[in-house]
């Protein structure tokens, strides 16, 4: 019992925040990830996976409908952000003493505790 709120919180927690980032770039667009793909030799109809890792896979975290999918794509934008963008930061501290990918390395590790756990019994479709 204790441990399906847990996964609740862990959901609300990866799901709502990633969330963000995802209406960041509904509003913003998503030319930087466009360059970026180019840049790296890479199809620039992949940018639009952004979408999915960052809009619609949040809110089926935070529904519990098809969780542990919707973590492994969170697991692979998280993937391919620090491939693309953060490689050189992987051994970086930031100016502050944090590690200079935390934030990716949070969403990736929330993610894949999804994967392991599941939605939990607090869900529309529980694992």
């Amino acid at each position: 019992m204790k441990s399906d709120y847990g996964k609740l919180v862990l959901r609300f927690m990866v799901g709502g925040m990633m969330l963000l980032h995802g209406l960041d770039k509904l509003a913003h667009g998503i030319d930087f990830i466009k360059s970026t793909l180019v840049s790296h030799n890479l199809p620039v109809i992949l940018a639009y996976g952004v979408y999915v890792g960052e809009v619609l896979a949040p809110l089926f975290l935070i529904a519990g409908y098809k969780s542990r999918l919707a973590a492994v794509a969170i697991v692979f934008d998280m993937l391919m952000a620090i491939y693309l963008v953060h490689m050189k930061d992987i051994f970086s501290l930031s100016s502050v003493g944090a590690w200079a990918i935390e934030t990716e390395m949070f969403y990736l590790l929330g993610s894949l505790s999804i994967i392991l756990l599941g939605s939990g019994k607090y869900a529309v479709k529980p694992d």
